[in-house]
């Protein structure tokens, strides 16, 4: 029976995409992206907690996350989660968990366009 990794995620992005390109020559963008949520507990009291995202896009979608996103940015990202791990220099065993994404859509109103016109699907190239 197969699995099903999927994650949809809709927030802020917490700082500018970084794009840099493989070897051989495949773009790839890293940016992170704020998620809030509040409640509020039995006595009344509201909260909120706020969890980041490693967002990773290769491809074209990196490419147009790389041109059309900034810090604030408000996004729809839809993909799933891959942890990698490495170890550094000094042989300390590090470990990340990215959402690699392979749909984004941009959801700030910008002056003559409509949200829906950033609607990007890695699978369909638009």
């Amino acid at each position: 029976m197969r699995g099903l990794n999927k994650v949809l995620i809709i927030g802020n992005l917490g700082r500018d995409p970084e794009m840099r390109y493989t070897p051989s020559g495949k773009p790839v963008t890293s940016f992170s992206v704020t998620v809030s949520r509040g409640w509020t507990t039995s006595n009344g009291e509201r909260r909120e907690a706020t969890e980041w995202f490693n967002v990773v896009a290769w491809g074209n979608l990196a490419e147009v996350c790389n041109q059309y996103l900034r810090k604030g940015s408000r996004v729809y990202v839809e993909g799933r989660l891959q942890t990698r791990s490495w170890d550094d220099p000094e042989g300390q065993r590090h470990s990340r968990t990215e959402l690699v994404a392979n749909e984004m859509v941009i959801l700030d109103n910008r002056p003559g366009s409509e949200p829906e016109d950033m609607d990007f699907d890695e699978e369909l190239g638009f």
